[in-house]
């Protein structure tokens, strides 16, 4: 593994839906037998662990006998609220049976707002940073679904994982779901379908082998891990998908002995402030800009100026963070904008001189300065 600012080794793992979902919406076979890995790592290898863990929505529809998954959002909140507190009632129990009352779980639950605010964001950094260096304590993390709206939900936890690997400097972020990994084609519909066993890039036609969620009970699938792992890896954290149902699977990843796929991350990865820009904010909005911009951008590490921007999407007020993509669409940057939507488009193919003459006193000669812009392709 990676190690970064710490010498205790620290993985996030995330606990897939399909691993908890069994005929009637939940299913706590596997989840013991990944809780008993843990408390051994724990308590007789030292390492730091946090859980990301779905299955509130499953173990909501356990307990009021759905077979279905509510598709209203207030409906979700609701299933969401009575099955969370039976997720923690499941994990505590198990970590105290396995760890013999050596060890104990915490309860932090998420919603996007608790990392768009910096302040907030740093707040929710030093709460894991304590409780990770608290030797009895096994973090149990969850999107807040029975309070989140759609525009304040992290989508799914495989990007809640991701982003908290981020935050926490972790050494691994381990992605547990149903299958060995990422194939070349779907295992389930071609038998012929091979494990790539380490992936150096994620490319367009890599994301386009990936497909949708597999379960009554999952909102993710294979596309959501790899957007986790281009987040993870970005910020230099190493990230696996493993299957969650192979005995030992955990130390068989930690001693590359188990089939998975590794992803490698993109270097040393980018400052704890530009991980907040990138994957802390929600993007509210797009700037797509033209080859000389995106060269200026990815090989000069410039700041973007008006004059390379091409078109504006979505309404957006100055200080906002928005993606910055190329003609064919593909987002290249995220940054935060010194301007709105509305005067981004009035200025948008201007010359500095033309935009100071448009703007007066209002005007910045960058877009997105450097200093508050992040790469986000290798």
């Amino acid at each position: 593994m990676n190690r970064t600012e710490h010498s205790t080794p620290r993985i996030v793992v995330k606990i897939g839906t399909n691993l908890l979902a069994g005929r009637q919406a939940f299913d706590g076979h596997y989840m013991e037998l990944l809780v008993r890995q843990m408390c051994s790592l724990k308590k007789e290898r030292g390492y730091e662990i946090l859980v990301v863990s779905s299955g509130a929505v499953g173990c909501g529809m356990e307990a009021l006998g759905l077979t279905e998954r509510p598709k209203a959002l207030a409906e979700k909140q609701a299933v969401a609220a009575v099955g969370q507190a039976r997720l923690m009632h499941y994990y505590e129990t198990l970590v105290r049976v396995f760890a013999k009352g050596e060890l104990t779980t915490a309860q932090v639950l998420l919603t996007q707002y608790d990392l768009e605010n910096r302040t907030n964001y740093l707040n929710v950094r030093n709460t894991l940073f304590t409780l990770l260096k608290m030797e009895r304590v096994i973090p149990i993390l969850n999107e807040n679904d029975s309070t989140a709206t759609e525009e304040l939900r992290f989508g799914d936890n495989d990007t809640l994982a991701a982003k908290i690997a981020a935050k926490i400097n972790a050494d691994l972020l381990l992605i547990l779901t149903d299958v060995d990994g990422l194939y070349d084609r779907n295992p389930a519909k071609d038998p012929d379908a091979r494990l790539i066993p380490e992936v150096e890039r994620i490319t367009d036609s890599l994301s386009a082998v990936a497909e949708g969620a597999g379960s009554i009970a999952s909102t993710g699938g294979m596309r959501t891990k790899l957007e986790a792992a281009r987040i993870a890896g970005a910020a230099g954290v190493v990230c696996v998908i493993a299957n969650g149902t192979r005995p030992g699977i955990i130390n068989g990843v930690l001693d590359q002995t188990m089939p998975c796929t590794r992803f490698k991350p993109a270097g040393d990865g980018i400052s704890h402030r530009k991980r907040w820009i990138a994957f802390g904010r929600l993007s509210r909005g797009t700037v797509q800009i033209d080859e000389g911009a995106a060269r200026a951008i990815l090989e000069k590490g410039s700041s973007l100026l008006p004059a390379g921007i091409t078109a504006v999407e979505g309404e957006f007020p100055a200080g906002a963070t928005v993606s910055v993509a190329d003609e064919s669409g593909q987002v290249l940057a995220r940054g935060i904008a010194n301007y709105d939507a509305d005067t981004l488009r009035r200025i948008m193919r201007m010359h500095t001189p033309e935009v100071r003459q448009a703007l007066g006193a209002r005007c910045r000669e960058e877009v997105i300065h450097r200093d508050n812009l992040v790469v986000l392709t290798p």
